[in-house]
């Protein structure tokens, strides 16, 4: 990717943004003077003072700092070829700020005029944004509010579960899954223990059967339970208003399920015309939900990341480390994209069910003490490392070529999986 001088642009420009207005500091280049202005956060005020930006510097690049990598403001610059976003970690210009003011005092004038201070000093360590095709981006952000969606999911399977221990507990056993249309259609029916021990076992065998769960045995054994079942509480006080809000959750949970059956539909059409597919499709524990989302994490842009190293750091998978004097210790990452993060997480945790080194690499550690979660970020330390190079050579993953060249490199991993026979 380009790395960008100041001497490219004929103006820095810093954008304090805020939800209602926009605070403005503009240094132009070869200039010493900083102008300060406010614009509203209107498209049509945004719009008005980047085509000003074109009309001041014809035919010239402009250099934008901000606070923010996606958003409103980010979305209505990104259409101007004069304009060059640099995204700033808002952790970095507070730590500046606190230099020149001890206080901690924050003004939105001083903060754009911070950006350009740093766009000025540091340009060629940040890095401008390169947006991806229209498909990509538009695939990443389904993945990421799918995402979202699945958390969503996840509270109103939880509430719907800590209600019914209230007055109707015996669901919560009978259906292993929360989130599925057959416990949602349950409850609507059924919203008590009372109502459901009136049910005939025909109507009763008709709902299963509905819902294609056609395991007799099964069926007997939920409708056994539910004749035989015993009420927690007769008592209305308690049965009533948590009865009413068992019926208020669960049409949002289908709803939910719904939606995300949606979501997949999308991210499956964006999904399959990328020339990528195979490499992401090939790693172990990825699956059509997280396949997709690895793919964004990565993008089409080969030159975005110098090595792996770059990714596992901007990624929040790469652990910091820090020094004062004789210590030294290391911590968790704090800034970073945290769904590029979770993506990587939770894939190198699926990992471990497929991949046999993966799982070797599991247990190995798990033998030394360590807990899952630090185990978990090691391994998709090194899944990253093994991702970046099929990426980078357009090669699809194979197991078997990995393990061969462990085993020529005298691994100790291998050697341990063949001593635990796992």
């Amino acid at each position: 990717m380009k790395a960008f001088v100041v001497e490219d642009f004929a103006a820095l420009i810093g954008i304090d943004w805020a939800d209602t207005k926009h605070d403005i500091c503009e240094n132009p280049s070869l200039s010493k003077a900083y102008h300060y202005s406010i614009i509203s956060s209107k498209p049509e005020a945004v719009h008005k003072w980047a085509s000003e930006l074109a009309t001041r510097y014809p035919n010239q690049k402009v250099a934008v700092g901000c606070e923010l990598q996606k958003g409103p403001l980010i979305y209505a610059l990104s259409k101007y070829k004069h304009i060059v976003i640099f995204p700033i970690n808002p952790s970095s210009v507070a730590k500046y700020r606190k230099v020149f003011s001890p206080s901690g005092a924050k003004d939105d004038p001083t903060d754009a005029f911070i950006q350009v201070e740093i766009l000025s000093l540091y340009m060629s360590k940040l890095r401008a944004l390169s947006p991806e095709s229209n498909s990509v981006r538009t695939l990443a952000q389904l993945v990421e509010y799918r995402r979202k969606l699945v958390q969503d999911r996840v509270d109103i399977t939880n509430k719907i579960t800590t209600t019914l221990k209230n007055y109707f507990p015996q669901p919560v056993e009978w259906f292993k899954e929360k989130d599925t249309a057959i416990f949602c259609d349950f409850l609507t029916r059924w919203p008590t223990l009372a109502v459901v021990k009136k049910a005939r076992k025909s109507t009763l065998n008709a709902f299963f059967n509905q819902h294609n769960a056609r395991y007799s045995l099964v069926n007997e054994s939920r409708i056994s339970a539910i004749k035989s079942a015993i009420p927690l509480t007769e008592d209305e006080g308690v049965i009533a208003p948590n009865k009413l809000y068992t019926q208020a959750l669960v049409p949002q949970l289908k709803a939910l399920n719904e939606s995300i059956d949606t979501f997949d539909k999308a991210i499956k059409q964006y999904y399959k015309p990328q020339r990528d597919k195979a490499i992401f499709d090939s790693f172990p524990g990825a699956g059509p939900q997280l396949s997709p989302r690895l793919f964004v994490a990565f993008g089409t842009n080969r030159e975005r990341f110098k090595d792996a190293s770059e990714l596992q750091k901007y990624g929040g998978i790469a652990p910091v480390t820090e020094r004062s004097g004789k210590k030294q210790w290391i911590h968790w990452r704090y800034s970073c994209p945290t769904f590029l993060r979770q993506t990587f997480v939770e894939w190198a945790g699926q990992s471990i069910k497929y991949s046999f080194w993966a799982k070797a690499y599991y247990e190995q550690q798990q033998a030394k003490g360590k807990p899952r979660n630090t185990i978990v970020r090691a391994l998709a330390f090194k899944w990253i490392r093994i991702a970046f190079r099929c990426w980078q050579t357009r090669t699809p993953y194979s197991e078997s070529k990995y393990l061969e060249a462990l085993k020529l490199k005298g691994s100790p991993l291998l050697k341990y999986a063949l001593e635990s026979k796992i």
